[in-house]
């Protein structure tokens, strides 16, 4: 990452760089988009630039992506990434229309003895020239906006008994465990409003959907796990309680006041949670 600086440095000198982030794991993609939607509001003016590749060196396409009209409210920014869906959860999130064009000038990359070190030799070239003032279309040519690599939403369903079945988006350095379900819609709040909440662990989602309910049973999985309360800050836990707040995203999550909730429980960044709630009297316990 430091020649990556390094490049950035050398052809864009004065531009301020801020990371957002280097702890995505090797390969991720799908935790690299999330990583950038859960930033995506907080976006200073400026260029994105984006790289979690596994498919450094084939023929996946490389893009630079910009507004083309400025909606109220959310930054001017514009991203430089591979094209495998790394980034389109941030544009729609942001909003606007956008101008999408392939990094196919050799002018602007590096001249490298192999092609496995796209971020240095491809994309940091392209974010500094865009940084400085350069034209988007200097790039390459255009791409329509709907040819983007798009990745499969996280798996997130609504029972019509209340019950939540959804995929676990991210666990962060404190072991809080963030669920797919935003907490702004009906059943959200219903949940979080109806006293303890059963927690039952399970296994990556086979498939992947998007929200939707059913007038059937979330999920057939015996009902075994761990019992939580709907909290509004982590000190509002005893110690060691395992609780479920709105994070600072707007999201569902699990915590454990003092301790770590993925711990605690098991579960893991794409693995599955049932919620249903109803859990009765008692104390919340992980």
């Amino acid at each position: 990452m430091g020649a990556v600086h390094s490049v950035l440095r050398r052809r864009a000198p004065g531009c301020p760089i801020v990371d957002l982030t280097h702890g995505v794991r090797r390969q991720d993609v799908r935790a690299g988009s999330l990583a950038l939607l859960r930033a995506a509001p907080y976006l200073a003016d400026g260029v994105v630039l984006a790289i979690v590749d596994p498919g450094v060196g084939t023929d996946r396409r490389g893009v630079a992506v910009a507004r083309l009209t400025e909606p109220p409210g959310p930054p001017r920014a514009c991203f430089v990434a591979p094209d495998n869906g790394l980034v389109v959860p941030a544009l729609e999130a942001l909003g606007g229309d956008w101008r999408v064009v392939v990094l196919d000038n050799p002018r602007l990359r590096l001249a490298a003895p192999g092609p496995t070190f796209g971020g240095r030799d491809v994309f940091a070239p392209a974010a500094a020239h865009l940084a400085t003032g350069g034209r988007l279309g200097d790039l390459g040519p255009a791409l329509p906006y709907d040819q983007l690599v798009r990745l499969p939403p996280p798996a997130l369903r609504w029972g019509a008994d209340g019950a939540l079945e959804c995929e676990v988006t991210w666990v962060d350095q404190y072991g809080n465990v963030q669920l797919a379900a935003t907490a702004g819609t009906p059943e959200a709040r219903s949940l979080l409003a109806g006293g303890l909440v059963r927690v039952t662990v399970g296994p990556a989602p086979a498939g992947r959907c998007g929200r939707h309910s059913e007038d059937r049973p979330v999920s057939g999985r015996p009902e075994v796990g761990f019992v939580a309360r709907p909290v509004r800050a982590f000190a509002d836990l005893a110690p060691r309680e395992l609780g479920l707040i709105v994070d600072s995203y707007g999201h569902l999550a699990l915590c454990v006041n003092g301790s770590s909730a993925a711990r605690a429980t098991g579960l893991e960044e794409a693995g599955s949670a049932l919620l249903r709630p109803g859990a009765g009297a008692g104390r919340a316990t992980a």
